[in-house]
């Protein structure tokens, strides 16, 4: 197996996108740091900062694989700019949750529903959610079901799983990507809603 370190980042993508996920791997050892660095400055929350890092490289490992990478410049800056982007997003969701118009003068800041108890109806509905997911869990493959139960259920970071099972973060990243994907598809497919 040649060493992949040497060689540029448009290169290293190259390869990735012929199907060669070491390099993907060195992408990420060489250029980590600085995007999660990046990342904690902009939001200074670490479990903020590593959802946004991780969803920045499964975006990343996404527009690769799809061919739609064409960047003349800097792999890190492209990187850096699907952060950012993430960032903003997250900032504009925050922004949107916040606000409450008080407009109206009927209305009761305190009367909210996210702010009472769940009433027996919303706890059946939940238990019912919850007993679909797990079923809907059960029929994926070993592998995305393993990733998917490490990352959401236990709570591990992407580099914890890929250590846990043996592969790479690239790999397990691709993983927890498709068993999102399966999880709506057969939802879908079987007209199973996953919220209430």
């Amino acid at each position: 197996m040649q060493n992949l370190e040497k060689f540029a980042d448009d290169v290293l993508v190259t390869y990735y996108s012929e199907g060669n996920n070491n390099a993907f791997d060195v992408l990420l050892t060489r250029h980590q740091a600085k995007v999660y660095n990046y990342i904690l400055q902009m939001v200074k929350d670490r479990n903020l900062a590593d959802d946004i890092f991780q969803e920045t490289f499964v975006k990343a490992i996404t527009t690769i694989k799809q061919g739609r990478y064409a960047e003349a410049g800097k792999f890190s800056a492209w990187v850096c700019r699907i952060a950012r982007n993430l960032i903003i997003d997250n900032f504009r969701q925050e922004k949107v949750e916040a606000t409450v118009s008080t407009d109206d003068s009927n209305f009761d800041v305190l009367n909210r529903k996210d702010l009472s108890e769940d009433t027996i109806e919303d706890l059946l509905i939940d238990s019912q959610i919850q007993a679909d997911v797990r079923r809907i869990v059960k029929q994926l493959p070993d592998s995305q079901r393993e990733v998917l139960i490490m990352r959401y259920y236990k709570g591990l970071s992407f580099k914890e799983i890929a250590d846990v099972t043996g592969v790479s973060i690239n790999t397990a990243l691709g993983r927890m990507r498709y068993a999102i994907l399966n999880l709506r598809r057969i939802a879908k497919e079987n007209r199973i809603a996953l919220s209430r």
